[in-house]
């Protein structure tokens, strides 16, 4: 790890004096930093909600005296969510959720730029990856940011004394959100935790249209392939699958859809896409994408049946979605890399092609999603972070759904700021639709 001068315009944490301060970041080069500033301030423009949050938070300072460790995608929208939370008197530790989604440049400038604690480099290694998580959890956090709920699982499975220190955290993906509900199902959540995913200005527009749009930018940024006409199967219809099958479909690709779930795989067909098991996807297919938050979604059977070519990558969460043991174990011909952040594998008798070693491919082979729709998704942290900061001597030890009314302020902030007007319902409205004597 890599010290420097804590920030000047940081206010002290609560029991400051009996917290150890950690290294204050360890990233890959400080003098990315005025880069990392540039790109920041970019993605700011597009972040207008958040922006409003900030400058009030300035004002009331609703975080004072509040330590948060954060463990998320370290990207320019992260940033101006950690500006954020620092202008409202949090102080703050962050650490990358993943090992390839990490912006050097964004690191270096939370460090040089904005004196905010970072632990993130791009590539870094497994060791280096639980380092980070450990350096976070040094600073004794209050509150936990968890992309994935790596941070939470490492406090219950390694750090239980530190587990009644914290009030609550915040959770902002759908696996994170899944791994958590077990977690309280089990009575082995040690805090209260709010499922920032299940905000519809959440799920609706990040899961659906940022991940559609992104994960298209990272498959054209590895591999530079043409869509139209291309055989595309994306397994899970879930708000980023729905996203990912309609991005591709409006480039003019072929697509079909895996499900489990009959419901979901009737409302694909219902949508107009192809549906049938894996097996027979795996022949058809030539670019495979998952996103199922599950794991050895294509294994060793269906690489075999693949056709030359073909091109596999993850929308999902972990790298665990692609059974790249099993495909390493059928590569024979050995596994070189062909262009950046794209694998080839040889089969002998057949290649086929992983984008990103399996991990996020629009994290890892592009810059994630837009800042204009992560600005709904922060927005829904900031205010969460808030709320718990308010409310958390009234909440239990389980998951908690984004409180009704910070959705709704997001959106109506959301729309104000791109300039739409929308209608009430009048008194007259508003007396029928409460009334139950009314009818035909």
């Amino acid at each position: 790890m890599t010290r420097s001068a804590a920030p000047e315009n940081a206010e002290s944490p609560a029991n400051a004096a009996s917290v150890a301060r950690p290294p204050d970041h360890d990233v890959t080069d400080l003098g990315l930093a005025a880069e990392g500033r540039r790109r920041i301030e970019w993605a700011e423009r597009e972040m207008p909600v958040l922006r409003l949050i900030r400058e009030r938070f300035q004002k009331e300072r609703p975080l004072e005296g509040l330590r948060i460790g954060a463990c998320l995608h370290v990207t320019t929208e992260t940033a101006n969510l950690m500006r954020t939370l620092e202008a409202g008197g949090a102080s703050i530790a962050l650490c990358a959720s993943n090992p390839l989604s990490t912006k050097d440049d964004v690191a270096a400038a939370l460090v040089a730029e904005y004196g905010i604690a970072t632990y993130a480099r791009r590539g870094e290694d497994r060791e280096t990856y639980y380092a980070h998580l450990n350096a976070v959890a040094d600073t004794q956090p209050q509150l936990t940011m968890d992309d994935g709920c790596d941070l939470v699982s490492l406090l219950h499975k390694e750090r239980a004394s530190q587990v009644m220190k914290v009030l609550a955290g915040t959770e902002e993906t759908t696996t994170g959100v899944i791994r958590l509900k077990a977690m309280a199902a089990d009575g082995a959540l040690g805090f209260p935790v709010v499922a920032v995913n299940e905000a519809k200005t959440k799920h609706l527009f990040d899961n659906r249209y940022g991940t559609g749009q992104s994960t298209v930018d990272g498959v054209l940024r590895a591999t530079n392939i043409l869509i139209a006409g291309r055989k595309v199967v994306v397994a899970g219809y879930g708000w980023v699958g729905r996203g990912i099958a309609s991005r591709f479909r409006g480039m003019g690709a072929l697509v079909c859809v895996l499900e489990v779930d009959p419901t979901a795989a009737l409302e694909a067909t219902m949508d107009g896409y192809i549906v049938m098991p894996v097996a027979e996807a795996a022949k058809w297919g030539e670019l495979f994408i998952t996103a199922t938050g599950n794991l050895n979604v294509f294994r060793g059977e269906h690489f075999c049946t693949m056709s030359d070519g073909a091109i596999l990558a993850n929308s999902g969460h972990f790298d665990a979605e692609i059974e790249l043991d099993a495909l390493r174990d059928l590569a024979k011909g050995g596994v070189r890399d062909v262009r950046t952040d794209v694998q080839e594998y040889d089969l002998g008798d057949k290649k086929l092609y992983v984008i990103a070693e399996g991990r996020l491919v629009n994290l890892s082979a592009a810059e994630g999603h837009p800042a204009a729709v992560m600005d709904m998704s922060f927005a829904n942290q900031a205010l969460s972070a808030e709320h718990i900061a308010k409310h958390h001597g009234e909440l239990q030890k389980r998951v908690y759904t984004v409180p009704e009314a910070i959705d709704r302020e997001v959106a109506r902030l959301k729309l104000a700021a791109l300039g739409i007007e929308i209608d009430e319902m009048t008194a007259e409205q508003k007396k029928y639709v409460s009334s139950w004597e009314s009818g035909t």
